[in-house]
């Protein structure tokens, strides 16, 4: 039945099955002390294992080698010490330095352990590799080697965006969304700063003080609802065909690749506009957009006037890097 269970539920059991996996193993290692006359805990082998082939360690190098917590192995040395496997706090002037030795005891439980019994279990592992398909042990060292490059956390994160992202539309701006832009901008510069004129009149009155003046702006729709939007606001300045502004999520969606989405979204509208760099202003306390800002390619430049008090930080995109 619990095989069962687990060829139902796949992969994403994965934790229970290793748990499940680790207490039948603990459970036999246990058995296997037993089998030897060693009244040993299975968890503290490590400490055995380094203790016996180095000598006295602290405890600091001992979790360094076992690649362990400070607290985990100051637990097991307790429960060593009191069962009268290891001595601690020897031959240390400083106090915070825990220096810990196999006893005499010990030592013949350890030889007994790395020498005797790791033998035997070695072959018995032997055996169980020739019956099996797999390389187990080949395979933990390749799965920990690729979580430590990227962990299970970050690659169910990762997904995660990305099925959210399939499930968002971006749209261009109609007459429909104009409450919605004005909200979503209204409620992050309020949240960091304070409404200014500009934003008066370009939020109250899209029509008239951007797409009139041959801007765009964009709407991204997170099944029917409006939860993002983002301008390109016609530039005078020669340099620039448009500056990317108005930019705003809710942040009951933040964290969804929403903003990702929008901005590629404006990128390959200026493009098509035939525009060669795109401008933007922001603030230095805006760390999360800014971060946006440079997976999209902008770099930061200097010297520009803003016509807004709150902005410190202006970018440029170059369109046609090439050129």
């Amino acid at each position: 039945m619990i095989m069962d269970f687990f060829e139902r539920s796949g992969m994403v059991a994965l934790g229970s099955r290793l748990r499940r996996f680790t207490a039948q193993v603990t459970e036999d290692s246990a058995k296997i002390y037993a089998l030897y006359d060693l009244e040993v805990s299975p968890k503290w082998y490590p400490v055995f294992f380094v203790l016996y082939g180095q000598g006295a360690k602290t405890i600091t190098e001992i979790a360094g080698e076992i690649g362990h917590s400070q607290p985990s192995v100051t637990k097991m040395i307790k429960e060593m010490a009191k069962a009268g496997w290891v001595r601690d706090n020897l031959n240390s002037k400083d106090k915070r330095r825990n220096v810990v030795e196999l006893t005499a005891r010990g030592k013949r439980a350890a030889g007994t352990i790395t020498q005797v019994q790791s033998a035997d279990i070695q072959s018995a592992m032997d055996g169980i590799m020739a019956e099996a398909g797999h390389n187990l042990w080949a395979a933990i060292a390749e799965w920990e080697s690729l979580l430590e490059q990227k962990s299970l956390y970050e690659r169910v994160r990762q997904q995660k965006k990305l099925r959210e992202g399939r499930d968002v539309r971006i749209v261009e701006y109609r007459g429909e969304y104009q409450e919605a832009f004005r909200a979503l901008n209204r409620e992050w510069i309020s949240t960091f700063f304070e409404m200014e004129e500009s934003d008066h009149l370009a939020l109250d009155n899209p029509e008239e003080h951007i797409l009139k003046k041959g801007g765009m702006i964009f709407v991204a729709l997170y099944g029917q609802e409006p939860v993002g939007v983002c301008a390109l606001i016609k530039m005078d300045d020669a340099r620039y065909g448009f500056e990317l502004a108005k930019m705003a999520v809710s942040p009951k969606v933040q964290g969804r690749n929403i903003g990702w989405l929008l901005g590629q979204a404006v990128i390959q509208a200026a493009k098509k506009a035939g525009a060669t760099r795109i401008y933007l202003e922001t603030n230095t306390l805006l760390g999360p957009a800014i971060n946006l800002y440079h997976k999209l390619g902008f770099k930061r430049i200097m010297g520009h006037p803003s016509p807004y008090r709150r902005c410190n930080f202006q970018m440029e995109l170059d369109l046609d890097p090439g050129n």
